[in-house]
């Protein structure tokens, strides 16, 4: 047989095919299936290599969280009912005008039940406190001054909160010395005890009784070394 009759003979090509197209439409959607399954299997290692991205860069970074603290200012501005008798509205002329501690507690704190028999305490020892009673139920917190005592020389509902955060509130307890200006000088988060009593707030206060008996401003830069 000669070479042109096995060439006639080859089989014939149907890639041109009415019918091979349609078998190559009916694959198509097979194939774009398992690009999107490729697609979706990729969002997540993009997202995690991302993150991890950011975890590296944020590396030695530091990780304070910085709140509005009115610290270095007056105490902000307020009126607020007086919690033993809410008719009476309390300001700010109705603080001390020597140094004193405004310690911020609430009925349904348990740090607060901690921290409050060492506030008993103070108080014994002639230390002036204000209480700013936060976000509380007025007869709860009547109830548990009756209960504990009751270390302050007025307590201030704040049952909005929003005196606290004007402090700069970032939990209850937490307690602001204010000097004989009304100037916040230092600010303790969480309770106060007898080791922060001794190594942080005895200093500052010492530093502030000391220039409000003088009737002079407290120096700036010890402020910064005793009250920090």
């Amino acid at each position: 047989m000669s070479q042109s009759d096995n060439s006639s003979q080859k089989a014939p090509d149907h890639k041109g095919t009415p019918e091979n197209k349609g078998a190559a439409k009916n694959k198509a959607p097979k194939t774009m299936k398992k690009s999107q399954i490729r697609i979706w299997f990729l969002i997540p290692l993009i997202v995690f290599a991302g993150f991890m991205v950011m975890l590296y860069l944020r590396l030695g970074q530091p990780t304070e969280i910085v709140t509005n603290t009115a610290l270095e200012r007056p105490v902000p501005t307020f009126e607020l009912p007086l919690l033993s008798d809410t008719s009476r509205i309390m300001t700010n002329d109705n603080l001390p005008d020597q140094p004193f501690l405004m310690n911020i507690w609430g009925s349904w704190c348990p740090t607060c039940i901690i921290e409050h028999p060492f506030l008993m305490q103070l108080e014994e020892r002639g230390v002036n406190l204000v209480g700013v009673n936060y976000k509380d139920d007025i007869g709860d917190a009547l109830g548990y001054l009756n209960r504990g005592g009751d270390p302050f020389s007025m307590s201030i509902q704040d049952l909005s909160g929003q005196f606290a955060l004007d402090l700069g509130l970032t939990g209850a307890p937490e307690t602001f010395v204010v000097d004989g200006e009304g100037i916040i000088r230092q600010h303790i988060v969480g309770e106060i005890n007898e080791s922060n009593w001794q190594s942080r707030i005895t200093p500052c206060l010492m530093l502030l009784n000391e220039a409000d008996k003088n009737n002079v401003s407290p120096d700036a830069t010890q402020v910064k070394e005793m009250c920090k």
